[in-house]
């Protein structure tokens, strides 16, 4: 069967989200495997509990070589630890872990999440019209470059990070314009953050200790070297940059909280209870939910490293282990009403790391496996700003929210617009006092007609 198949790589251009469900058509009902061919390479198809065991089996599987080129040179950049596996990639990995993973991480970012969403908020209501997701690539950059170490001004990191959310937005497209311009972003932001680590070296720039622009310009190889400032700076970057991607998730919050309006009433509800935007557990359930359900990754490659037989079908040395990303994540077999958007499955899961099928920021130990350490970052910044969009005082337009599941990556078109409510008002009683005024105009007409 397999000789019949064509290369899935250029379907997923044509299909987009949805090409899983087509390789799934492949195999009965419930499989955990499906063939397919990846560039020109036999590759299995994986998914569940079982499917994320066997691709971050790193006696198995490797990530070296396996992802498209164009993918890793523009999304990760060239020599990230993305592309590293065994020894070197545990020893440059843990650098990540001290940098994002680690609670007291966490509670540093916290604060700086706070004011921006906080800022955010307070312009939305005072009139301005920013979209979710425009907002979000702003707040979590600012807060994320202050949070590293990173000098400048909020401008100036404003801009930067709406370079790095555009490398994430173009990525996935390599014959458009967007791919190129992807490419230019990734060169300048390499450039940049590579004279920022020469700076930290030199001592004309001395960032806090424990910042990842400190730990990064002072990180040693396996070797006892220094990494080259362009490969440092890209480790800064991907400290940086999923917190940036995470706005991706802040428009389908938009989206979700216009279709549960209670959802959006118990989280407000918790947030002015607590006087703060950051940490409350319905908005992170919430957060939680959005991560699952929406469209983002939607499957990542491995390098089979040994003959591998699974679920009925076999992959040979060098052949494509693939995971479904986002079909694990809503899979019948591993989550009760997959398909239905159920925040209240996670109020009383914290420990979201135990959950094998629960892999939107990857699987496996973040340790030791390829799981994101930013990923409590992600939850952070995404929870914050469901908070804030949840304020009554603001108002989420219903135009505009369509998914498109042929686009990589997508999320919903408009990015979510959102206006205050008062404006809302304001615009009903011009409306209303329009009419009014035409009312008193026709019975004046109608008055004279009479006489």
């Amino acid at each position: 069967m397999l000789h019949r198949i064509a290369d899935d790589a250029p379907l997923l251009l044509v299909h987009g989200y949805d090409l899983g469900a087509r390789i799934w058509s492949r195999v009965r009902d419930g499989a955990r495997g499906a063939p397919m061919r990846l560039l020109g390479h036999r590759a299995v198809f994986v998914r569940g509990a079982e499917g994320v065991s066997l691709f971050y089996d790193e006696t198995r599987v490797a990530r070296h070589g396996a992802m498209p080129r164009f993918v890793q040179e523009t999304l990760f950049g060239h020599g990230s630890v993305h592309s590293l596996d065994g020894a070197d990639h545990r020893h440059r990995k843990a650098t990540f872990v001290d940098v994002a993973y680690e609670d007291e991480q966490v509670r540093r970012l916290e604060p700086e999440l706070e004011r921006e969403w906080q800022g955010e908020l307070d312009q939305w209501i005072a009139g301005g019209d920013r979209t979710a997701y425009d907002a979000a690539v702003g707040a979590f950059g600012r807060a994320g470059m202050r949070w590293a170490g990173l000098p400048g001004s909020d401008d100036a990191r404003t801009r930067w990070a709406g370079r790095l959310a555009q490398i994430v937005d173009g990525f996935g497209r390599p014959l458009s314009p967007a791919f190129a311009e992807a490419l230019f972003n990734r060169l300048w932001s390499d450039r940049r953050a590579a004279r920022l680590i020469r700076d930290v070296r030199a001592g004309t720039l001395t960032p806090p200790e424990g910042t990842a622009l400190h730990e990064w310009a002072w990180h040693r190889g396996a070797d006892g070297r220094l990494l080259p400032e362009r490969l440092a700076g890209v480790e800064l970057q991907n400290s940086i940059r999923p917190l940036i991607a995470v706005a991706r998730f802040v428009a389908y919050a938009a989206k979700q909280l216009l279709e549960n309006p209670d959802w959006r009433l118990r989280i407000h509800a918790e947030t002015a209870r607590s006087g703060r935007l950051v940490g409350g557990q319905l908005a992170v359930a919430f957060a939680q939910e959005i991560r699952r359900t929406s469209p983002f990754v939607p499957m990542l490659p491995g390098r089979a490293i040994t003959d591998i037989d699974f679920d009925g079908q076999h992959v040979p040395a060098g052949g494509r282990v693939v995971i479904d990303i986002l079909g694990t994540n809503v899979d019948d077999a591993s989550w009760d009403d997959a398909s239905e958007f159920q925040p209240q499955r996670f109020t009383h899961r914290p420990d979201y790391e135990a959950i094998p099928a629960f892999i939107p920021h990857g699987g496996a130990d973040v340790a030791t496996g390829h799981r994101c350490p930013g990923e409590k970052l992600a939850i952070a910044g995404l929870s914050a700003a469901i908070a804030a969009l949840s304020d009554p005082r603001l108002r989420i337009d219903h135009e505009g929210l369509d998914v498109d599941r042929r686009r990589l990556p997508t999320m919903p078109a408009s990015g979510g617009c959102v206006h205050a409510a008062a404006a809302q008002r304001a615009d009903t009683d011009r409306d209303d006092d329009r009419d009014h005024e035409h009312e008193h105009e026709d019975e004046h007409d109608e008055q004279r007609s009479i006489s």
